[in-house]
């Protein structure tokens, strides 16, 4: 018989946790499946437990802590009050996720709970997504999308400056401004405000992580890239878009161009049996081919140096990696190549889709305008 699945953690942390109870709370919590899904809750969140979470049973601590207590004057420890739950529940050796606190872990051992640390995925299947699953996934790149239009509707009435700077009124447009406004928008829409939305022009788009910073300029290629949890069900979306507010130059639109050829060659290729890894890498040699190779120039990275997607659901990387996976029926992938060109900026698309047996199927509507 393999081994009772232990986590003990927040699922506002732990996505594993969020996945296998669908229950959110924002304390750590400890959960035990092995024939059947058990939680020990703590007194202030035990009674909603027992209304929402998806479990067979719902137990108290404080009981299990009065237990070990007994006469004594002194409260047991977190560990012994959990250890004792544990083997009261047959669960004396247990697998747990490979993040699982050490210090936590060998207090359980000192109590004589055997644990083993289980390689990622914790659960494999939630690779794979289910039609409900889809749906709150689609709900959240609806989030997405809301901020992505929020974020094109004032860029494009931006007036640009005689010295290149972007205003609305008396006001210089930054990342920051538009990041607000973006973050504004995903909050009316039912999203977290989590403030981490990308907004970066000019050469700060050619690090592709990097947030942005101050004023945002016409004629240069502008990356926005917005990945909100929604906050009823914590699954996430993720949407990017390049734009030029005003005109874009020739160098400009050859990039965009190429970048999203790219981005189509992954979509017509996301087939299930078909490798991720032999996609990623005919992208990076079309981009190559295209004048866009991929390298280290005067320390530091240019061209399509991160991966082509990633999975997306309860968490906004999970697995599987794009370029890691054979495609199966029921993955969710993000689908963002990049190239990245000092001197003259960075251009990411990035649209969702599902694997199907025949196929991709985008769950990503928004449009991809170059000048606004």
């Amino acid at each position: 018989m393999p081994r009772p699945k232990l986590i003990i953690a927040s699922s506002e942390a732990s996505a594993d946790l969020l996945y296998a109870t669908k229950f959110r709370a924002p304390d750590p919590f400890v959960f035990l499946q092995g024939g059947k899904k058990l939680l020990l809750l703590s007194d202030l969140e035990v009674d909603r437990g027992r209304k929402e979470a998806r479990v067979n049973r719902v137990d108290a601590y404080s009981d299990v802590e009065r237990e070990v207590q007994g006469d004594r004057h002194k409260r047991p420890g977190y560990a012994r009050v959990i250890a004792r739950w544990l083997r009261g529940s047959k669960a004396r050796s247990v697998v747990v996720p490979s993040g699982f606190p050490l210090g936590l872990a060998r207090q359980l051992k000192k109590e004589g709970i055997r644990i083993k640390a289980a390689k990622d995925p914790f659960f494999p299947e939630r690779e794979r997504k289910s039609a409900a699953e889809i749906r709150a996934i689609g709900a959240a790149i609806r989030i997405a999308e809301a901020g992505m239009s929020r974020a094109m509707e004032l860029l494009a009435s931006s007036i640009p400056r005689r010295d290149g700077r972007l205003s609305i009124g008396r006001r210089i447009l930054t990342s920051e401004i538009l990041r607000m406004e973006i973050e504004t928008a995903l909050v009316r829409a039912g999203g977290e405000a989590r403030g981490d939305s990308i907004v970066a022009g000019g050469e700060q788009a050619c690090d592709p992580h990097g947030r942005g910073t101050g004023p945002l300029r016409a004629n240069e290629l502008i990356i926005i890239d917005i990945f909100p949890r929604d906050a009823r069900t914590g699954y996430f979306g993720d949407i990017t878009r390049t734009v030029v507010r005003g005109k874009a130059g020739d160098a400009h639109r050859r990039l965009w161009e190429t970048c999203l050829a790219g981005q189509a060659m992954a979509l017509k290729h996301m087939k299930p049996g078909n490798q991720g890894a032999a996609v990623h890498e005919a992208i990076k040699d079309f981009f190559a081919k295209a004048g866009y190779p991929t390298e280290v120039r005067d320390g530091r990275w240019q061209g399509f140096f991160h991966g082509t997607g990633h999975g997306l659901g309860l968490e906004v990387h999970e697995s599987p990696r794009f370029a890691a996976t054979t495609f199966l029926p029921g993955q969710v992938l993000t689908v963002e190549p990049g190239i990245y060109m000092p001197g003259l900026g960075g251009v990411r698309h990035e649209d969702v889709a599902v694997v199907t047996t025949k196929g991709p199927k985008l769950l990503t509507h928004a449009p991809k305008p170059l000048e606004l």
